[in-house]
């Protein structure tokens, strides 16, 4: 089988993914390893055999894919950050890569690791896979010719050692803390709730207008007064039932739906009236309800006030489904490739607003290959160009910055003239998945031979220990520091210290909801972008 596998790197490539895949979905009471488990399967079939191994433009390949989709996806809530938090987020996450960095630095010289090592040690602790990258980058372009291939086997070694203790110093550091602080996620949830809506569990309320609140007056005018978080479909009056706009004037008397959480909803109702008997919404002889998905690349990045859809159509947008999560659908909301959106609308007017939409599956599983291949070639020429700093200390973003903060850059913009640069939902997905398992895959067979020789040395349990003292110091002080001092909600930093998947899911799982996901996105692309800088010039320091 070995003989195999050495005459088709490609059979081995495909055969350590899927393998890897399989484990990674095995899960142990709550853990489970993910798509990381691709690396480990890559150690074991790279160290069957010192022939084993995959082109190297795999690995590159998959990396510039990886952090390309990653900050596409990321820049709205990375720009959102700064505009919500200032600079806030920005020095927070500084702190701990700094703080993680120098934690390396000084167990790497305590320890004598090498640069390579200390920088794979640093990446692995940090359980931050395109730190990995940016470290690999960084010996490519900085190391001796013949010392290349053996640095890069040390980086990978030293990554793959701290990576399980990187996962469980995490783990073992929330559980901790959130004893010691006596964290009570249902009441943090709930003073959240109104600033960040999770986004799930809407509802429709049909309610009769009897309070002076709205009685007489326009829906912008209610809005205007109230802090309440709902949106309105349909109003019936005297037995006429149309679609509400913001210059609409509900009267004692009147039916009107409602939608928004439960909670919203029955807040908003103490402004209104009672429940109504029926629910207008269960009439569909006028207005029909209908899911549109988003295809049409003319509405993509565009908010849906701009749309002005209103003085075309009968129809209201109240809803916009994006991935797994049902959001209330406001005049601010920008429209992304991919969503769903549900519309109460005239019967009449559909056929014509499924082609504004497009509400083409089959469109939304193509890829633009122009956007997406200029993009990367933007943040591919970028990573090549050559930064110096004070000093004289030099560096380039490489395969993994330079795309990173084009990406961000572009994801941002959405959209430059007729040309979307972002991607549909899934395709994200499925693109960020695939090169991030060619990645893994890669760097795993063409290290396993060096990993099986140090993993039962003294050298490797020493990997281990400074890979769990990283891991545990920093979540420690991040959680504390964090929480006291900044003082950002407990269920924000679970996501903040939870850069693995499995240790982000087992925040979730910890909070009950999905606050640690909203910490993730504000603290990934500053951490990804740091990270990869950090690394960098922590090879630079110690070679």
């Amino acid at each position: 089988m070995i003989e195999t596998f050495l005459e088709s790197p490609l059979l081995l490539l495909f055969t350590v993914i899927a393998l890897g895949y399989g484990l990674g979905e095995v899960r142990i009471r709550k853990f489970k390893l993910g798509v990381a488990a691709v690396l480990f399967v890559g150690l074991a079939f790279g160290a069957l055999d010192p022939g084993l191994s995959v082109p190297q433009f795999i690995i590159f390949l998959g990396l510039a894919m990886f952090v390309y989709t990653v900050g596409l996806s990321s820049a709205p809530a990375f720009f959102a950050s700064f505009r919500r938090h200032g600079f806030s987020d920005l020095y927070f996450a500084t702190f701990t890569v700094l703080l993680s960095a120098g934690l390396a630095y000084f167990l790497g010289e305590w320890f004598a690791f090498d640069a390579a090592l200390t920088g794979g040690l640093y990446a692995g602790a940090s359980t931050n896979t395109p730190a990995l990258a940016g470290l690999l980058d960084a010996i490519q372009l900085g190391a001796d010719a013949g010392a290349v291939e053996v640095q890069s086997q040390q980086a990978v070694v030293g990554y793959s050692l701290a990576y399980p203790m990187g996962v469980l110093g995490v783990i073992l550091g929330l559980v901790l803390l959130k004893r010691v602080l006596k964290i009570n996620f249902a009441t943090e949830a709930k003073e959240l709730a109104r600033d960040y809506p999770l986004g799930d569990k809407l509802v429709n309320r049909t309610f009769r207008v009897e309070h002076e609140a709205l009685a007489g007056k326009t829906l912008r005018e209610f809005i205007r007064n109230q802090t309440v978080r709902v949106a309105f479909g349909r109003l019936s009056h005297n037995g006429n039932t149309t679609l509400t706009t913001w210059d609409s004037r509900p009267v004692h008397g009147d039916l009107i739906v409602l939608i928004g959480t439960e909670e919203a909803v029955r807040e908003a109702s103490a402004l209104i009236g009672p429940p109504a008997e029926g629910e207008l919404t269960y009439d569909r002889s006028v207005f029909d309800v209908r899911r549109i998905f988003i295809s049409n690349e003319d509405i993509a990045g565009k908010t849906i006030a701009s749309l002005n859809l209103q003085q075309k159509f009968n129809v209201l947008i109240t809803r916009v489904q994006r991935g797994d999560m049902d959001l209330l659908a406001t005049g601010d909301t920008v429209l992304e490739l991919g969503d769903r959106i549900l519309i109460v609308a005239h019967r009449s007017d559909l056929p014509e607003l499924f082609k504004t939409f497009g509400n083409s599956y089959e469109a939304l599983s193509k890829v633009n290959l122009l956007s997406f291949g200029f993009g990367i070639t933007l943040g591919l020429l970028l990573g090549m160009v050559n930064i110096t700093l004070p000093g004289g200390y030099s560096f380039s973003l490489g395969f993994a910055g330079g795309p990173l903060i084009v990406a961000l850059i572009l994801g941002q913009l959405r959209r430059t003239g007729p040309i979307v640069w972002t991607l549909p939902y899934g395709a994200n997905l499925t693109l960020r998945q695939v090169g991030l398992i060619f990645l893994l895959a890669g760097i795993g067979i063409r290290s396993g031979q060096t990993f099986s020789q140090t993993i039962v040395t003294d050298l490797g349990w020493k990997l281990f220990l400074a890979g769990g003292i990283i891991a545990i110091v920093t979540t420690l002080a991040t959680l504390i520091i964090g929480y006291r001092i900044w003082r950002i909600p407990f269920s924000f930093l679970g996501g903040m210290v939870g850069s693995q998947p499995a240790v982000l899911d087992f925040a979730i799982e910890q909070a009950g909801n999905k606050y640690p996901t909203i910490g993730y996105t504000r603290m990934l692309p500053v951490v990804l972008i740091g990270k990869i800088l950090a690394v960098q010039i922590l090879y630079n320091l110690l070679g």
